[in-house]
């Protein structure tokens, strides 16, 4: 008697929310401002503490501009560089100049997550940061969701933890279990520095089992961030200097890069185990966002506008769900549907200009061959990427 007594008074103490996010990215940041500004008591769980360096290139496309400002960030306060044009090299210095047709803007993950993170508390949004999420349970129309402090219930989750979490190995997602590949092996290293690049410009040089991409953000400064397989690092004793200089070096553009710019991080900011196989985008009920539903390769600059729309298609199945409008279940189709329409071919069209780049021999062939056509590589660009949403 006296047990069951306590078991009820501890369901009492667990606060009850619409609707929990687990993530605090762009996709988690975003899809909370929404759910909030819709009058749904919303609770978003971050790992980490605002401000944070991630691991990203930092080009943001400019089919999400209108979208990030409906959220209640003004864009155009924050004077950011506005890029138009497109440089690609192979590893032996060859290299394409093209112009983008619909360009992006840069913004440090630093400056864009704090200033939706503020934006999301002043709309409402119970932010948990520092704080892990270690399961969540659905059962009987209500989640359980376990983080370091305690425990919530809610009667949706959104999983917006990025490419690979805790959770991931817990639900032994498809895309964990698999062996070492030339599609999930990879590790990101990123810098923000000073350098005498382009303000309009975005470079891409591809090296030996890789690709390093630098562009402007925010106050003077730009994002340098490299992709490349574990065993490239392996390969130079897991140094990341050494690699840098034996790999990242043997195209001339990079060295100078990396020699003539002023580093303005004590460390870089890395990542491991980046995996390009498919993703589901729900598991047990719980509605996949951004790089949880499906990262495209960081070589189409697109990763974030797709993060963003996501929180975009989640947020119309989501809203319906709550109106009653559809049952849980055909919210949870239709937001599959609509993904894999938005975002299917995309990631396979990034999947096929992945296989063009990071072999040294079939990237200096690609680029050599496609120097006379520039508007081949434009063309490309516009195979990854999306209309304004």
């Amino acid at each position: 008697m006296a047990e069951a007594l306590n078991d009820k008074i501890k369901k009492e103490e667990i606060s009850y929310f619409t609707a929990a996010i687990v993530g605090g990215g762009l996709a988690g940041l975003s899809l909370s401002i929404l759910l909030a500004k819709a009058g749904y008591k919303t609770i978003l769980f971050e790992k980490e503490k605002y401000p944070i360096h991630k691991v990203c290139g930092e080009y943001i496309s400019m089919e999400s501009w209108h979208f990030i400002e409906s959220l209640g960030l003004n864009l155009s306060d924050l004077h950011l560089p506005l890029i138009k044009n497109l440089v690609v090299s192979s590893p032996n210095g060859n290299a394409i100049h093209t112009k983008l047709d619909l360009g992006g803007f840069g913004i440090s993950r630093y400056l864009l997550d704090n200033k939706l993170k503020e934006i999301a508390i002043e709309n409402g949004v119970t932010l948990l940061e520092e704080s892990k999420v270690t399961e969540v349970n659905f059962d009987t129309e209500t989640f359980c969701i376990k983080y370091n402090s305690g425990e919530v219930s809610s009667k949706i989750v959104a999983g917006a933890f990025g490419k690979r979490s805790n959770l991931d190995v817990k639900w032994k997602r498809d895309f964990v279990q698999q062996k070492p590949g030339k599609l999930n092996n990879y590790i990101g290293v990123k810098y923000h520095v000073r350098a005498d690049v382009l303000s309009d410009t975005i470079e891409l040089h591809n090296f030996k089992n890789g690709y390093c991409g630098i562009s402007k953000v925010e106050n003077e400064e730009y994002c340098l961030c490299y992709l490349t397989t574990a065993k490239n690092l392996k390969d130079n004793h897991n140094s990341i200097k050494e690699m840098e200089e034996n790999v990242l070096f043997k195209n001339p553009f990079l060295k100078k890069i990396f020699t003539e710019s002023e580093f303005l991080f004590h460390e870089p900011v890395t990542i491991s185990q980046i995996s390009f196989d498919k993703k589901n985008q729900v598991a047990d009920h719980v509605l996949m966002l951004g790089d949880a539903a499906g990262m495209i390769t960081p070589l189409c600059g697109n990763g974030m506008s797709m993060a963003f729309h996501s929180s975009k298609i989640a947020f119309e199945n989501i809203d319906s769900f709550f109106k009653s409008n559809i049952s849980r279940e055909k919210m949870e189709n239709n937001y599959c549907e609509k993904w894999q329409k938005e975002f299917g071919s995309r990631l396979k069209n990034g999947r096929i200009i992945q296989s063009f780049f990071g072999r040294e021999f079939v990237t200096n062939l690609f680029i050599r061959s496609l120097k006379p056509f520039p508007f081949i590589i434009n063309q490309l660009v516009k195979s990854t990427h999306g209309k304004e949403f």
